[in-house]
């Protein structure tokens, strides 16, 4: 698969907030290779939101009728539409589809730089997140958001905490990264509670985005961190209708992987995706009735640097379904991700998925952590990800007269 490579560039600091913007939407339109900036305004057709999913429930308690399952969806649609495959775009843990929108220092985001090119972008709050509502007697409990100190000891100041190699790296986050801060306060504003059980979030993420794909048709699905193995399961239930999968810094491995800072880095998590990629049944070949079928065994030699990963045992049981979508996993150079995220490509390839695996670094976007999409050089990174899809999924298809 072709990888296109991009410059850095320079952002001029300025003394006020209104420069400083001005300087970093420039500085992207310098390096958005062709593709238009947001930033010089939009020209959308329709707007507007849906829900899908969602069963009627008799309530234990009072014996009512309500609804769970269901989740939120926004949408956006060009006057003109110039790609074949909407955008479908979901969120990470204890986040909501404003992470696409907006970012904390006021620049357009991912969802308006794919709607200024002419793509249709539909945006969801995962089910029990944001607008779709949670509903604690379906869902049980969910914990609080996460806490101030470890959003800025692996987000907004990895570079002065230093838990993992290239953390120090970290550039490209607006404002000082500090509660107080008014980009960091806009931020952190945002977040949310959320539930912890990954075979639960998993489930009704699944059947959310199957009934999303069934309602608007063959789509390219982006996801973000927590979010990374709806993309694989979706693409897994709806095989012909997602035309290709965008992970960033997402999908889960055999065993988990917590930062600890040097000289060890990184330590095994407990638990882990108990399907390899997932938590819940995924298709294999030879077919998998239980995650115990499945053997693991930790690379005698890394291939890429900080750890081993947790692969297969020979002989390696093979994802058919995915096999079918075109794969792209993207990681900031300066997130704990970069050291890690590459177990996910490399289990993929393993199991005979063909996928394309970018540190964003090694193609000229430098200074990028976790919450790439909320950093000043965000737009550039979109205009990678559509290069991307023109060349791998794109190619020779017509764009919908209308949609």
């Amino acid at each position: 698969m072709k990888i296109m490579r991009w410059r850095a560039f320079g952002v001029l600091l300025s003394t006020t907030m209104l420069l400083g913007n001005v300087a970093y939407a420039q500085g992207q339109a310098q390096n958005l290779r062709g593709f238009k900036d947001p930033n010089q305004g939009l020209r959308v057709a329709k707007q507007g939101m849906f829900f899908v999913g969602g069963q009627y429930y008799t309530s234990s308690i009072d014996g009512l009728k309500y609804m769970s399952g269901q989740m939120y969806v926004e949408y956006q649609i060009p006057e003109v539409v110039t790609h074949p495959y909407p955008i479908v775009m979901i969120h990470g843990a204890a986040q909501t589809g404003s992470n696409f929108i907006a970012t904390p220092d006021g620049q357009p985001g991912w969802a308006q730089f794919f709607v200024a090119n002419g793509y249709a972008v539909y945006i969801a709050d995962q089910v029990g997140r944001g607008r779709s509502n949670y509903v604690l007697e379906q869902y049980n409990a969910f914990g609080p958001p996460l806490d101030v100190l470890s959003r800025q000891k692996n987000w907004s100041l990895q570079q002065e905490y230093k838990l993992f190699p290239r953390g120090y790296m970290h550039t490209q986050w607006p404002g000082t990264g500090r509660e107080g801060d008014t980009f960091f306060d806009q931020y952190y504003a945002s977040q949310v509670q959320f539930n912890r059980n990954g075979v639960w979030t998993q489930t009704v993420a699944q059947a959310a985005g199957a009934a999303l794909l069934d309602r608007i048709g063959p789509a390219i699905v982006v996801t973000h961190s927590q979010s990374g193995t709806f993309g694989f399961l979706i693409a897994d239930k709806r095989p012909n209708l997602v035309k290709g999968v965008v992970t960033v810094e997402g999908g889960g491995t055999p065993r988990g992987y917590t930062a600890v800072g040097a000289p060890n880095w990184f330590e095994d998590a407990p638990g882990g995706a108990s399907w390899g990629i997932a938590n819940v049944a995924i298709t294999y070949d030879p077919p998998v009735t239980d995650p115990g079928q499945l053997t693991y065994v930790r690379e005698e030699k890394a291939e890429g640097p900080d750890v081993r990963c947790w692969v297969q045992g020979s002989p390696a049981r093979q994802l058919p379904n995915l096999k079918r979508v075109p794969q792209l996993l993207v990681v900031g150079e300066a997130s704990s991700a970069a050291s890690t995220n590459r177990c996910v490509s490399r289990y993929l390839t393993q199991a005979g998925v063909p996928n394309t695996w970018v540190d964003l670094g090694t193609v000229g976007i430098h200074g990028n952590g976790h919450m790439m999409m909320l950093e000043k050089n965000e737009l550039e990174i979109a205009a990678f990800m559509a290069g991307w899809l023109q060349d791998n999924v794109e190619k020779g298809i017509k764009a919908p007269a209308t949609r």
